[in-house]
C-alpha cells in the first residue's frame, strides 16, 4: 500500500477514533497478504467474450425473461465514471433492462451525456427525469423507481457499475427459483490509477442470507436486486434514514421476502474515491447513526427486543437481546481427573452476572484422588461412589451442584446426553471442564439469543492461552469435513470483514461452550452417541439447522480454552481407527451438503485455510 499524504491524514484521523491498540491491530488487519493477488485472480475468472456470447443467445431463449429496471440516482457525477455506469449495462449479455436515471444535479451534463450516450449507441433502453430540487439520496431514488416499467428493480451508485455478466447470472437464478424475491452479489472497489487504468481491490465474498450479519453490518449492499410486487409490500426509501437508506430498505425487503438468494460472483464494481463512504467512512459519520435507528425498526417491526450499539468500527453494530424472566440455566461439564483445571472452570462461572443456574457434574474414571477432595468440598455429603449420583452440593451463591458418576469409557456425546436427563433447567449450557468464562455477563447474552424461537444454538469466542483464536466459528468442508475458523489470529484482530468480531450464522459452533433450549435438545434427542469424540458437535448443529434453525456465534461471549495446540493427533492404532470411523460417520450423512458447500461460507474461498483466504 502506498503512503500518501492523503492516506497519513486518514490514518491520524483513524488513530484518534480508535487509539493506539486498536488502530495498530486495524492496521495489521490492513496489512494482512491475502498470497493470492486479488486483480489477476478476478481476470481468470471474469467470462470471456465467447461465454458471453452464449449468455446472451440463452437470453434471447428464455419465454419469460425476467426485465430489470436498474435505478441511479444522480447528484453531479464526474461524467467519465458516469458514461462507464451506463457502458457497462450496455455491455451486458442479458438484454431486457432500462435504465432509469433521477437527476438531481444542478447542470444539464448527465441529461446531454445521456442523450448523446443513447443516439451515438442506438440506446433505447434509457429512462430520465430531471429533478427540480435535490430532493436527498432517498427522495431522488424513489423519483427513479417511479420511472421503472420491470417487474425487477436494481440499484446502483451513480459512478459505479457491473460486471458483464451481472443481470443473466441473476436472471438465471430467478427463471430457475420462481419463489425467489429479492436477490444480491458480491462485489469488489474499484480505484482509479493516475494513468487512469483500474485497480480491483478488496473483495467482498459473502455468505448466503445470514440474519445475524446483516443485524451486525449491511453486508447485503451492492448488487441488490427485489422483485417489483415485494418493493410495492415495503415500500420505497425513506428520507429519514438518508445515509443508511439502502441499509433500512434492504432490512425491509429480506424481512417480507419469500425467498432471498445470493450470487456468490463479484458482479459489482464499487468506485471508491476520497469522497466515498467506501474509502472513507468518517466522511458520513449520520450515516451510521441512520444505520442503528434502521436495525431498531428492524427488531420492532418483527417483534424481537434488543438494545442497539455501534461497534468501533464505523457501519458495525451490536445488538444485546433481551432476556425473558430468569429461566435456570443447566451447565454440563464432563471430567476426567485435572481437579486444579475444574476449578478454574467453576471458579469463572461463579463470576457470571447471571444467577439461576446449576452445575452438573459428570465424573468419568477419574483415578487421582485430588479431583475427589473437590467433588467432596462441593457435596453437602460424603460422595457415592456406587450410584449414578455421586453427590449434590451448593455452591456459595446458592446455586446447586450435582455430581453424577459415569461408569463406561469415554464418548463425549454420551456423557452429555447423560447429563442432560437429569438437567432441570429450560436451557443446557454444554462447557468443556477445560474452559475458563472471562465475560462476566456471558449467560445474559447466551440467553437473549437462545430464546429468539428461530434460533437454536449459540456459540461463543474462545481463546488459546497465548490470546490467539481457538474458535470463531465452524465452517463445513474445510480440510476435507470442517474446521473453526481464525485459529491463531491474535486477540484484538478481527479478520476478514471483522467476521471474528461480529454476531454472525454459521453452520456449526463447538461443543466446548454452546448454549440450546432443553427442548430443542430432546427434540433432536441429543448428541449423536456414535460420534463418541469428533465431530459431534457438528453433527449436532446440522440437525438442529436442518431443522429450520439459526446457529449464532456470539463473539460477545469470549472465554479461554485451555486445550492444546497440539490437541487432536491420534497416536494410537485405536484412536486412528476411531477417528477415520467418525470422518466416515459424517462423510456418509452430510455429503449432499459438503459436496454443495457450506451456506455460510462462499464457493470463491479455500477449504485449506480457515481465514477466508481466496481460493486459487
Amino acid at each position: 500500500m502506498k503512503i500518501t499524504p492523503y492516506r497519513i491524514k486518514k490514518g491520524i484521523l483513524y488513530l484518534k477514533h480508535y487509539g493506539p491498540k486498536a488502530f495498530w491491530n486495524r492496521l495489521k488487519d490492513k496489512m494482512e497478504s491475502d498470497r493470492i493477488p486479488y486483480a489477476p485472480w478476478l481476470e481468470r475468472h471474469q467470462p470471456g467474450s465467447a461465454e458471453l456470447r452464449q449468455q446472451a443467445r440463452k437470453s434471447k431463449a428464455l419465454k419469460r425473461p425476467p426485465v430489470f429496471s436498474i435505478v441511479v440516482p444522480c447528484y453531479n457525477p464526474q461524467m467519465g465514471h458516469f458514461f462507464q455506469l451506463m457502458a457497462s449495462l450496455q455491455e451486458q449479455s442479458y438484454p431486457h433492462w432500462q435504465l432509469c436515471i433521477a437527476d438531481a444535479s444542478a447542470s444539464g451534463n448527465v441529461e446531454e451525456l445521456a442523450d448523446n450516450f443513447s443516439f451515438i449507441y442506438e440506446e433505447t433502453r434509457i429512462r430520465y427525469i430531471h429533478l427540480k430540487e435535490n430532493r436527498g439520496i432517498s427522495g431522488n431514488t424513489n423519483a427513479g423507481i417511479d420511472l421503472a416499467e420491470g417487474d425487477w428493480i436494481g440499484f446502483m451508485d451513480h459512478d459505479d457499475f457491473l460486471a458483464p455478466n451481472a443481470l443473466y447470472e441473476i436472471a438465471m437464478a430467478i427463471v430457475k427459483d420462481r419463489d425467489i424475491e429479492a436477490v444480491y452479489t458480491d462485489e469488489d472497489q474499484v480505484e482509479e490509477r493516475k494513468d487512469g487504468s483500474l485497480l480491483y481491490q478488496k473483495p467482498h465474498f459473502k455468505p448466503d442470507f445470514s440474519p445475524d450479519l446483516l443485524r451486525s453490518n449491511n453486508y447485503i449492499t451492492h448488487f441488490f436486486c427485489v422483485k417489483r410486487t415485494l418493493l410495492d409490500q415495503a415500500g420505497g426509501f425513506r428520507k429519514e434514514f438518508d445515509g443508511a437508506q439502502d441499509y433500512d430498505f434492504i432490512l425491509r425487503c429480506t424481512e417480507a421476502a419469500k425467498k432471498v438468494a445470493h450470487i456468490p460472483k463479484v458482479l459489482y464494481h464499487w468506485r471508491i474515491h476520497k469522497e466515498s463512504t467506501a474509502d472513507n467512512p468518517m466522511s458520513k459519520a449520520y450515516a451510521y447513526e441512520a444505520g442503528k435507528r434502521a436495525i431498531e425498526g428492524h427488531l420492532a417491526r418483527v417483534g424481537a427486543s434488543g438494545k442497539v450499539s455501534q461497534l468501533p468500527h464505523f457501519g458495525f453494530y451490536r445488538v444485546r437481546y433481551a432476556v425473558l424472566g430468569t429461566p435456570l440455566v443447566s451447565i454440563l461439564i464432563p471430567n476426567k481427573d485435572q481437579a486444579d483445571v475444574l476449578r478454574r472452570c467453576i471458579a469463572s462461572i461463579q463470576k457470571s452476572t447471571y444467577q439461576n443456574y446449576e452445575i452438573i457434574l459428570v465424573e468419568n474414571n477419574s483415578e487421582g484422588q485430588e479431583v475427589f477432595d473437590y467433588y467432596q468440598e462441593l457435596a453437602a455429603e460424603p460422595l457415592d461412589t456406587e450410584g449414578s449420583v455421586m453427590g449434590k452440593g451448593t455452591l456459595p451463591g446458592g446455586q446447586a451442584v450435582t455430581i453424577l458418576h459415569w461408569e463406561k469409557g469415554f464418548n463425549y456425546s454420551a456423557i452429555n446426553n447423560f447429563a442432560a436427563s437429569y438437567a432441570s433447567g429450560e436451557y443446557l449450557i454444554l462447557l468443556n471442564n477445560d474452559i475458563e468464562i472471562i465475560t462476566k455477563g456471558w449467560m445474559e447474552e447466551m440467553l437473549g439469543n437462545c430464546q429468539r424461537p428461530e434460533v437454536g444454538i449459540v456459540g461463543a469466542r474462545l481463546y488459546y492461552p497465548d490470546n490467539t483464536i481457538q474458535h470463531a466459528g465452524i465452517v463445513v468442508g474445510i480440510d476435507g469435513i470442517a474446521a473453526n475458523m481464525f485459529p491463531g489470529l491474535k486477540r484484538g484482530q478481527e479478520g476478514y470483514y471483522h467476521k471474528a468480531a461480529l454476531q454472525l450464522n454459521y453452520s456449526a459452533v463447538t461443543a466446548a461452550c454452546l448454549m440450546v433450549s432443553k427442548e430443542i435438545y430432546e427434540k433432536a434427542h441429543g448428541l449423536e452417541e456414535k460420534l463418541a469424540v469428533a465431530f459431534n458437535d457438528l453433527d449436532f448443529c446440522l440437525r438442529i439447522r436442518e431443522a429450520g434453525y439459526l446457529v449464532v456465534y456470539d463473539p460477545f461471549v469470549e472465554a479461554y480454552h485451555y486445550e492444546s495446540k497440539s490437541r487432536g493427533q491420534e497416536d494410537t492404532k485405536e484412536k486412528v481407527r476411531r477417528f477415520g470411523e467418525e470422518i466416515e460417520f459424517i462423510r456418509s450423512r452430510w455429503m449432499p451438503l459438503i459436496q454443495a458447500g457450506d451456506p455460510y461460507y462462499n464457493p470463491n474461498l479455500s477449504l485449506k485455510k480457515c481465514n477466508y483466504a481466496l481460493k486459487r
